[in-house]
């Protein structure tokens, strides 16, 4: 995949008529390349009913390509160098609302409310560093959310959809699958940014569920339990578990706790499903 030569040319030209310096602790990294913006688009299935609410805009690139297909893009940016210029490149659209501010202090359900309850459709090119506390946030308060389409680090993509028993399996893969179905619509390479970031990233589309996909007496403990298994990677579920010191239980007890599942108290946390940890979370919790 190559750049774009339309696009870079006029990010470029943006970037030099307004002096812009890339901040690094935003983490910013421009999309250049229009084929990922065509990805990403199409992996959102924006519709003209849907209200967008977009994090990072940017210099309102993919806000404009939003634009031309949602019924309303809220985009919310937090570098106020950046509102200039996103006020005079997407002064041609009458249902954009541009909003300086930061994305972890906003009120996402207000914003809902505020466009008459409807669910919004979240659409981003995530600074890595915010990348998780976002997304986690979002779904573990069950915000008024529809979907999130999302460009993230590729090494985090992989995890949040990884399966029992693979290398980016983990309590990432355990909290994502249990409050929502990740999609992995594109990998982008580095030189589809403006600058080029030092990783891989990747597009993925995750839809909240209606309800969790298992029943469990305590999520609060199903989930100090996965935090617990995958604490030290290559020790037993067993010894992880004894060695948090959060359970006032001993070995034999834990062992027998863990046979009493139908587990071998060798396996480890990695080899075992989100059903797996909810039936161990309920025979802990009686």
């Amino acid at each position: 995949m190559t750049d774009n030569p339309s696009l870079a040319a006029k990010t470029k030209d943006i970037i030099n008529r307004y002096g812009f310096a890339f901040k690094k602790n935003f983490g910013q990294n421009f999309l250049v390349d229009e084929h990922v913006l065509d990805k990403i688009i199409s992996a959102a299935d924006i519709s003209s009913e849907d209200i967008v609410l977009e994090i990072g805009p940017g210099i309102g690139t993919l806000t404009a390509a939003l634009a031309k297909r949602a019924k309303k893009v809220i985009s919310v940016e937090i570098d106020k160098t950046l509102i200039p210029v996103l006020n005079e490149v997407l002064s041609g659209f009458d249902n954009i609302e541009i909003i300086n501010g930061d994305i972890l202090k906003t009120d996402i359900a207000k914003i809902s409310e505020e466009n008459g309850g409807k669910r919004l459709k979240l659409v981003a090119n995530l600074p890595y560093y915010i990348t998780t506390p976002i997304i986690m946030g979002i779904l573990e308060q069950r915000l008024p959310v529809e979907s999130m389409t999302v460009m993230i680090q590729r090494e985090v993509a992989m995890r949040m959809q990884a399966e029992p028993s693979s290398k980016d399996y983990g309590a990432l893969s355990l909290a994502v699958k249990y409050r929502c179905t990740p999609y992995l619509a594109a990998n982008v390479p580095q030189n589809c940014f403006m600058p080029r970031p030092n990783v891989d990233s990747a597009v993925i589309t995750l839809t909240p569920h209606a309800k969790p996909p298992v029943e469990v007496k305590d999520e609060e403990l199903m989930f100090a339990l996965i935090k617990a298994a995958f604490s030290q990677r290559r020790k037993t579920l067993l010894n992880c578990i004894f060695n948090s010191g959060q359970w006032d239980m001993g070995k034999d007890d834990i062992a027998e706790l863990i046979r009493g599942c139908g587990f071998d108290e060798r396996v480890r946390g990695e080899d075992l499903s989100l059903e797996d940890f909810a039936k161990l979370s309920d025979a802990m919790s009686a």
